[in-house]
Order: C-alpha cells, then structure tokens, then sequence
C-alpha cells in the first residue's frame, strides 16, 4: 500500500522540530521500514562478525531464549573462573524468569556474578525512587532476579544500582573486573527512538565530535525524549503518561560500546497485529552507526539480539 499523504510528504518540518529526533534521515528511515524481511535482516557490512539477529515465534520462546543465554553467559563465566560483569535492563523482563529457572537447574553460584542495573527513573537532579518503590527499577531486580535466586544470588555488594552516588563509579568498578578477568556482558532493550538504556538520540548534540559522544560513561538526570516517555506510558504505565518520569540516571556508550560481548532483546508487540518495535528493530539493523540511533552502533560489537519474528515483517498499515 503506497501512502501519498505521510509524514514525508505533509510536513514542511517546523512542526516535528523539537519532536522526532533533529538529525534523523527520515527517507532513510522510510525505505527501511518497506524493505522485506529478507532484505531488512540481511547481514550489513559493519556488522562485526559475531553479531546474529535471532527470532522467535512468540514471547514465551523469546523468555526462554533470551534467558537462558543470560543463564548460558554466567556459567559459561562460572567455567572459566572468571567474574561475570552484567549491565542489566528492566525491559525486557520476561527472561529473568528462565535466568533464574536455569541457573537452579545448573547448581550454578552467583557469587561471582556482578550486576550493574543500566538505568534508573529519576527528577533532574537525579534523585531517584525509594528502593522499596513499586515503580523503581531496583524494586524490579530484586523481585524479578536477585531476589528469585535465593542462596545463589550475587551478594548485596555486588549489586549496584544507577543512582546519583553510585552510577558514577561505575566506569571505575567495571573496569577493574575487566583487569582481572572479568567479562563485559551487556543485556539490553531497544527503546522507540533508538535509545540504549537511557541514552537518547539528542545527546550527541552535547558532544564536541563522536570520540567525545563514545568516551562518556554516564548522565545524572538525563531528560528523556517525549516519546521514549510515551512508549514507557504504553508499556509500563498503563497509558498514564503523566506518572512517567521525564529524567533518568543512565549509562552512556563508554560502557555499553565496550562489551565484550552483548544480549539484546526487542520484544515491542501489542497483539492483535499492534506493535511499536518493528522500526526501532529495523534502525538499529540498517540504519549503519551514527550517533543519533545510539542502538545502531550494537550490531558492531559480538553477541546475540533476540527479537519476535512478528516485528520483521514489512512495516504496512492495516485498518482493521
């Protein structure tokens, strides 16, 4: 179906401006979304050699997939004898689940196991949400994965959660694990506008030249784009926008471009043939990297980015 009266063809560009990221190739973004799925998920020359887009038929394999690679990962560190270094996300969440369901399954300790949650809500300060907070994304670990381990759970000073005191240790801690062995495994989500944990599109342009954009580690009270704040509405809130915070403490590329390996997943569908992933999914495959589609640059580093196969499909409308 061919659409003549979009957004490429409508708007004169004042009106999106302070809306839909200031440096996206909107045309590009277009033909991306129309290619079929062959060519959309066809290998692109910057991929790095050991990146691999795999899909899954349904959300419970996605859970289960994605899961047990988490699981796979740390006894694999386990193995090894070496300190698995985990940057975590709250979203996706259905895999920790299985994490936990394998690793019990294995007899697998944690204790060398260290999580470092990549993003938490915060105002602009950066003052975040009691612990104990239904909302907060500490809450969240500890309930969906550290808490679900029991004796085999990392211990407490291993866990660390992206607070205005503690997410700027971050870059210190991780790479003193790394000088001993440690190995860099970055879980993550793909946000509506590209963004990995919290790191949106109009950073960059903050940032002197990319060397800068790459080198930084964190923001404290990061603002958020308006529509990562819809899709979290959508997704987290139940449609009540106005309880989504519009700041959050994040990690930047200083960390999460400097996996050792990494464990994606986009998993952004509704049902009933409603999704909002099916072009973040397609931006970070073909886009080719560029700092404003920060999700981009993650095929270049090794790993795996688990994804529904209903979001590979052509991206057409349907009126049902």
């Amino acid at each position: 179906m061919t659409m003549t009266m979009n957004l490429l063809t409508t708007l004169d560009g004042s009106l999106m401006q302070g809306f839909l990221p200031r440096g996206w190739d909107l045309a590009k973004i277009d033909r991306l979304c129309g290619l079929s799925t062959a060519e959309a998920f066809a290998r692109r020359d910057w991929w790095h050699p050991d990146f691999q887009p795999i899909g899954c038929g349904s959300l419970e394999e996605f859970d289960v997939m994605l899961g047990h690679e988490i699981a796979w990962s740390i006894k694999r560190c386990r193995d090894q004898a070496r300190p698995a270094v985990l940057i975590l996300p709250v979203g996706p969440m259905g895999m920790y689940r299985w994490a936990v369901y394998f690793l019990k399954e294995w007899g697998v300790c944690c204790d060398h196991v260290h999580g470092f949650n990549m993003d938490e809500w915060s105002d602009a300060q950066g003052m975040t949400l009691p612990p104990s907070d239904p909302g907060a994304f500490r809450n969240a670990m500890e309930t969906a994965f550290y808490g679900p381990l029991g004796s085999a759970a990392p211990p407490e000073s291993q866990r660390f959660f992206a607070t205005a005191d503690h997410l700027p240790e971050y870059a210190q801690r991780i790479g003193d694990l790394r000088k001993s062995g440690g190995e860099l495994i970055v879980i993550f989500g793909i946000g509506r506008v590209c963004h990995i944990a919290f790191w949106e599109p109009h950073f960059i342009e903050d940032y002197p030249d990319l060397a800068a954009w790459k080198a930084d580690t964190h923001r404290i009270g990061a603002k958020l784009h308006p529509l990562t704040i819809e899709q979290n509405a959508l997704t987290s809130f139940k449609s009540r926008t106005t309880l989504v915070p519009a700041f959050a403490n994040t990690i930047g590329p200083g960390l999460f471009l400097t996996a050792d390996r990494i464990i994606g997943g986009a998993d952004g569908a509704f049902g009933r043939g409603m999704q909002w992933q099916g072009m973040s999914l397609r931006m970070t495959l073909g886009y080719s990297p560029d700092p404003w589609v920060p999700s981009s640059f993650m095929p270049t580093l090794p790993g795996r980015l688990f994804h529904l196969t209903e979001l590979t499909q052509p991206l057409e409308p349907e009126m049902n």
